[in-house]
């Protein structure tokens, strides 16, 4: 049976983000709050010195006249300083519209426009380029805080200055951060997300103070982490997942390590030595593909022991979650493998992992039980900006793959028409901003949130997601497909997969557009003899004979109907650039299927 967890915590939430930052300081003062990259160093903030950091900046804000709710924007990567302006904003009063560095120009203007941003917190030239070609098009913005860029001295100041501005206002309003907080109301903006969208203009939705604080709040009443962890934070603090994590933080007191450079997590990983970190499935996807492919290229005896360690370890996890004891010989042979392959693999990870949280996409059940096998648990959670990132998350006393876990204490979930998964609660938004009638399709009367998303409860509750209903289809002979179930197996199976991407709506068979991962490829091409560019090696015969087993080992997996009968490889991997993607990397299948809308039409011709 799982864990009952009390929900008496939501009678005693702090009153908002700034009053819980705040009383984490004064509870942790000289704990390690932070550490990010300087050079080749890194360096520690204790929550005290966080405090006085974000004490100088929400009054710097405060000195430039922003007001209560009156949005405050970040376009940056992340890292330390980004931390700083979001609680520097809402400390202030203020509420933080999030812009991921990545976003084009016409979309950071319309997001700013739209939210009618006072101040930005922009990380560099490149980002502050964005403003200044359409400075025409944002009145409401007064001026540009830049991290790394240049300053003008008048409507682009450096972050540096802005402080100075605090510590003269601090020294004029003594006392000024600590009356504003406790003059935020729960219900209070805090934050503006834009909705990264696979079609259409991003919605913007908003979440109040209190969202936030229960989120963290709720996942610290879950015994889930403590002061004693340490987290590496690398993903988008523009994407809410982001943003849930520094909730918890406050909630919890555990160190994180700040660094928003994709390239650099496996260097970081055997640095900061973290005990969890959050992350997308995609990571785990590449992680768990390049782990294959260079035990691969080994070769010879070192391969037979990985492959016979990996049968004995998820023969062994088998048992365990079926309740059955563990063979002497079996266990004997585990605690061998255990030293020679799998705590090599945990190793790679720093080697203190005791969980990963996946979320923002689905995590595939072979990934996960083979991490597993190895000893590294990776607890799949679910949520939606619109519940403010976190509404599931498996336990690691109670873990069930395949599922997201149950839903957050405090919080309830139903299944609605056609089994879509609904939500109600403290994480749940306001609404889309200026947008009612959008609001209205997706909040009920009665505040119940619509995902999007079908699924299935387990009797103790534990949520399956079994496909979104906007991806579902139906093919000419009347079979619904559900087109991430099949791409998450083939890229379980192939270690060289990007994106594997399913068509096939009305049509009489289904079939599939591929991209191979462009940091694996170069490898396999020197090892099989071909050279070339990404698009000389897709096209070359060996590559596509490589391809063509992965696909028919697929296939032998799924149902009749649901098998890829043609497919074709794409002359390069998509992008968030070429806008393929949304900045957190989701597929915009609706601009993929036009982009390629010839090269599908002739699979049936």
């Amino acid at each position: 049976m799982p864990t009952t967890i009390d929900a008496s915590f939501i009678d005693s939430l702090p009153a908002n983000v700034a009053v819980q930052f705040l009383e984490r300081v004064a509870k942790s003062p000289q704990r390690e709050a932070f550490r990010y990259p300087v050079g080749e160093d890194w360096k520690s903030i204790t929550w005290k010195q966080a405090g006085d950091d974000v004490s100088r900046i929400a009054a710097g804000l405060l000195s430039l006249g922003v007001q209560a709710e009156q949005r405050v924007g970040i376009a940056s990567g992340t890292r330390y300083e980004w931390i700083l302006a979001d609680l520097g904003i809402m400390c202030a009063g203020a509420a933080t519209t999030t812009v991921y560095p990545s976003t084009n120009e016409d979309d950071t203007a319309y997001i700013l426009s739209d939210s009618e941003c006072q101040v930005v917190f922009a990380e560099d030239d490149a980002q502050i380029a964005k403003l200044t070609s359409r400075k025409a098009e944002l009145p409401a913005l007064r001026k540009v805080i830049t991290f790394d860029g240049t300053a003008d001295g008048d409507w682009v100041i450096g972050l540096a200055d802005l402080e100075k501005l605090g510590d003269a206002y601090l020294a004029e309003h003594p006392g000024v951060i600590e009356d504003t907080a406790k003059s935020i109301r729960p219900d209070q903006l805090a934050t503006l997300i834009y909705t990264s969208g696979t079609t259409g203009r991003p919605k913007g939705v908003r979440l109040r103070h209190s969202s936030w604080v229960y989120e963290g709040e709720a996942i610290r009443a879950q015994d889930i982490l403590s002061e004693d962890d340490v987290e590496f934070r690398w993903l988008p603090m523009a994407h809410s997942f982001g943003k849930v994590l520094m909730s918890t933080q406050m909630a919890c007191g555990f160190a994180a390590a700040i660094d928003g450079r994709v390239d650099k997590i496996i260097d970081n990983l055997a640095i900061v030595k973290p005990t969890f970190m959050g992350a997308a499935p995609r990571i785990f996807e590449k992680a768990h593909g390049r782990i294959m492919t260079m035990q691969a290229a080994e070769g010879g005896a070192k391969e037979k022991i990985f492959n016979q360690a990996f049968k004995v370890g998820l023969q062994v996890e088998q048992l365990k979650r079926d309740g059955k004891s563990v063979p002497l010989l079996l266990s004997v042979q585990h605690t061998l493998f255990d030293r020679l392959v799998f705590s090599k693999i945990r190793d790679r990870f720093g080697g203190r992992v005791r969980f990963f949280i996946s979320g923002a996409a689905a995590l595939n059940r072979d990934i996960a039980e083979w991490f597993n096998a190895a000893g590294i648990v990776i607890l799949e959670g679910y949520g939606l900006t619109e519940s403010s990132a976190g509404s599931f998350v498996n336990l690691p006393r109670d873990y069930r793959f395949g599922t997201v876990g149950p839903v957050f204490p405090a919080s309830d979930v139903k299944l609605g028409e056609g089994d879509e998964v609904m939500i109600k609660g403290p994480g749940v938004m306001d609404g889309y901003h200026n947008l009612p009638e959008e609001t209205a399709k997706t909040l009920t009367e009665d505040g119940w949130l619509k995902t999007g998303d079908k699924g299935a409860l387990d009797a103790d509750g534990y949520l399956r997601i079994t496909g979104r209903i906007k991806e579902l289809f139906k093919t000419s002979g009347g079979k619904y497909i559900a087109p991430p179930a099949i791409e998450a197996k083939f890229k379980a199976i192939c270690p060289y997969a990007s994106q594997f991407m399913v068509f096939g709506n009305e049509r009489n068979y289904v079939v599939a557009l591929i991209t191979l991962d462009p940091d694996a490829l170069p490898g396999w091409a020197a090892e099989n003899g071909v050279s070339g560019d990404y698009a000389a090696i897709v096209k070359s015969d060996a590559c596509r004979q490589m391809v063509a087993g992965y696909v028919d080992e697929l296939n032998k997996n799924l149902n009749r109907w649901e098998t890829i009968k043609k497919w074709e490889l794409l002359d390069h991997d998509l992008t968030v650039e070429s806008g393929e993607l949304t900045p957190s990397m989701k597929v915009k299948r609706n601009v993929v299927e036009d982009n390629y809308k010839k090269l599908i039409d002739d699979f049936y011709s």
